[in-house]
């Protein structure tokens, strides 16, 4: 699927750290401005110029211009940013599903989303609350079988522990309508060290 101009695109800062995600169009705002560096799928940055003169392969997503083909970069280079915003991660139905990764943390299946329900771990009726350590994801069925029981009460036990998502996770939940590869190393912590492009 193509997004064009509204492709997201991970921004990181000088320390190579996730900050944001934005659109295509507003990367490459950035890039021509000077204010940042498109990375290469080999973590190689690039000025607009050189980024522009990049052809790209028949699989790479790209946006037309009058002077030829412009790939999307995945990622892109804060110039001179060197924090990380801390942001806090809205609890929504949204967030939770993004959070367990669409699957019932009882049985673990992925059903379709609109077999999915937000599960109060201690129900509401026993003085559970509505909060990210309170709330999973499960389908219909596990949700029915549990109703107002604790978990161990059915014979049911949780794949994880729902915790508050850490800031890295907050960038994932931002990260709609996708991910991408190229993100997995910025978004975990273990990306490569390479050098920050000479200003």
């Amino acid at each position: 699927m193509s997004y064009g101009l509204s492709a997201p695109v991970l921004v990181l800062n000088r320390s190579y750290s996730p900050v944001r995600v934005t659109t295509a169009r507003q990367a490459f705002e950035m890039l021509y401005q000077g204010r940042a560096w498109a990375l290469s799928r080999v973590f190689e940055s690039h000025d607009f110029e050189q980024w522009s003169s990049l052809e790209p392969a028949d699989d790479d997503e790209h946006v037309g211009t009058p002077s030829g083909r412009l790939l999307v970069p995945r990622l892109v280079l804060l110039a001179t940013f060197n924090r990380v915003p801390q942001a806090p991660v809205r609890l929504s139905r949204r967030n939770v599903f993004l959070r367990d990764g669409y699957q019932c943390q009882y049985c673990g299946r992925r059903p379709p989303v609109r077999d999915l329900n937000l599960d109060h771990v201690t129900p509401r009726s026993r003085g559970g609350r509505s909060t990210w350590d309170n709330l999973v994801t499960s389908c219909r069925e596990c949700n029915l079988k549990k109703g107002r029981a604790l978990p161990h009460e059915c014979g049911m036990v949780l794949s994880s522990r729902p915790v508050r998502p850490r800031w890295s996770a907050a960038v994932q939940l931002e990260a709609a309508p996708r991910r991408f590869e190229e993100w997995e190393p910025f978004l975990t912590g273990n990306h490569p060290l390479a050098p920050v492009a000479a200003e």
